[in-house]
C-alpha cells in the first residue's frame, strides 16, 4: 500500500488545485480551488479555451459576475470528477464586507443550483477576518457550507467554531514558512520538523480544542510545504494536498501512522476559550506570524483577482 492510500484510511484526503483533469489518478474524495489556483489553470492552453467560452457566454456582464461564473464553471467540472464537495471562493477583495460577502456567496450557489448541483456539495470559501467569519456564520444558518480559509491562530478557529462553520483551513504551509523566515540563520529544520514543526502544532491544537469540547467544525490542514507536515497530521478530519504532493505519497510506500486522534484529544485537560469581536481582534493583533499571514493572504489573492480580471477583459 503506497502512502497515498495508508493515509486515506485516517483521513479524508482533498486535491488543492484548479486542474480538474489532473484529479481522476488521485482518486480524492474532495477538491479546493481559489482565485490563485483557476489563474494559474486558466493560463493553461489546455483551460484558456474555457476562459473564453465563458466570457463570450456572459459578454456585456459585469466582470465579477464573470468571475463567479468562471468559479463555478471549474466547480461543475470538479464535480464531475469528484464523489465529495469543492471549495469555491468568495472575492478575497471582499474580505472584510460581511454583507457582499454574503450576496456573492448566495449567488455562486444559486448558480450551482441552476447547473443541478445540490449546494451539499459545494463549501463557500471566505477568509477568517471577523467580517468573513460573520458572514460565514449567516450563510450557515441559511444551509449554506463554508469553509473559512486564510487561518493562522487560535483565536480565529475558536470564532469559527463559535459561528458554527463546516470547516476551516489552517495553512500549515505559511505558519511553517513565517517563522522559518523569522528566525533566519537560527532555524533547525531538523529540530523544527514533524510534530515539531509550528504549522503542524498550530492544527494539533485547534483539532485537539474542537474533538475535547464537541465542536463540530471539521478541521482540513492545507497549504503544505512537504510530505513530512502531511504525515504529521494523518488523523486530521481533512487534508488538502497539492498535486505535486499527492504525486510523492502515491510514490512512496513508507508506513503511515495516526498522529492525531480525537478520542484521546477528548482526554486532555484543556481550558474552554471565547472570543468576541474586541476580544479576537486583540488577540489576533497580539500574534504577528496570523496577522502578516492573513494580511498578506488577502493581498495575494486580491492581486491574483486583478489578474483574472485582465485576462477575462483581454478575452471579450
Amino acid at each position: 500500500m503506497n502512502q497515498l492510500d495508508a493515509l486515506k484510511q485516517y483521513t479524508t484526503v482533498v486535491a488543492d488545485t484548479g486542474d480538474f483533469r489532473q484529479l481522476a489518478q488521485f482518486q480524492p474524495q474532495d477538491a479546493t480551488t481559489n482565485p490563485s489556483l483557476i489563474l494559474k489553470a486558466v493560463q493553461k492552453p489546455d483551460y484558456a479555451p474555457l476562459l473564453k467560452e465563458t466570457v463570450r457566454q456572459h459578454a456585456g456582464r459585469p466582470l465579477d459576475e464573470i468571475m463567479d461564473r468562471l468559479l463555478v464553471r471549474f466547480g461543475r467540472e470538479i464535480l464531475s470528477t469528484i464523489p465529495g464537495r469543492v471549495s469555491t471562493e468568495v472575492d478575497a477583495r471582499l474580505s472584510f464586507d460581511t454583507e457582499a460577502s454574503c450576496a456573492r456567496a448566495e449567488r455562486i450557489i444559486r448558480w450551482y443550483r441552476d447547473e443541478g448541483i445540490s449546494g451539499d456539495r459545494v463549501l463557500i470559501k471566505v477568509a477568517a477576518t471577523w467580517e468573513g467569519i460573520e458572514a460565514a456564520r449567516r450563510l450557515e444558518q441559511q444551509g449554506i457550507h463554508t469553509n473559512l480559509t486564510l487561518l493562522f491562530s487560535f483565536c480565529q478557529a475558536v470564532a469559527c467554531g463559535a459561528a458554527k462553520v463546516q470547516l476551516i483551513s489552517p495553512f500549515v504551509g505559511r505558519i511553517y514558512d513565517w517563522y522559518k523566515k523569522s528566525a533566519g540563520a537560527a532555524w533547525d529544520e531538523a529540530a523544527s520538523s514533524g510534530a515539531n514543526d509550528p504549522g503542524v502544532k498550530s492544527v494539533r491544537q485547534i483539532y485537539e480544542h474542537y474533538k475535547h469540547f464537541g465542536i463540530a467544525t471539521e478541521v482540513m490542514g492545507a497549504s503544505f510545504r512537504n510530505v513530512g507536515q502531511i504525515l504529521a497530521l494523518a488523523g486530521c478530519d481533512l487534508l488538502t494536498i497539492s498535486p505535486e504532493l499527492l504525486a510523492q505519497l502515491a510514490a512512496s510506500d513508507a508506513p503511515v501512522s495516526r498522529a492525531l486522534d480525537a478520542d484521546a484529544a477528548r482526554k486532555l485537560d484543556l481550558k474552554p476559550a471565547s472570543y468576541d469581536e474586541a476580544s479576537f481582534r486583540f488577540a489576533l493583533n497580539e500574534d504577528a506570524m496570523a496577522t502578516e499571514k492573513l494580511a498578506e493572504g488577502i493581498r495575494a489573492f486580491a492581486a491574483d483577482a486583478v489578474k483574472l480580471d485582465k485576462l477575462m477583459k483581454e478575452a471579450a
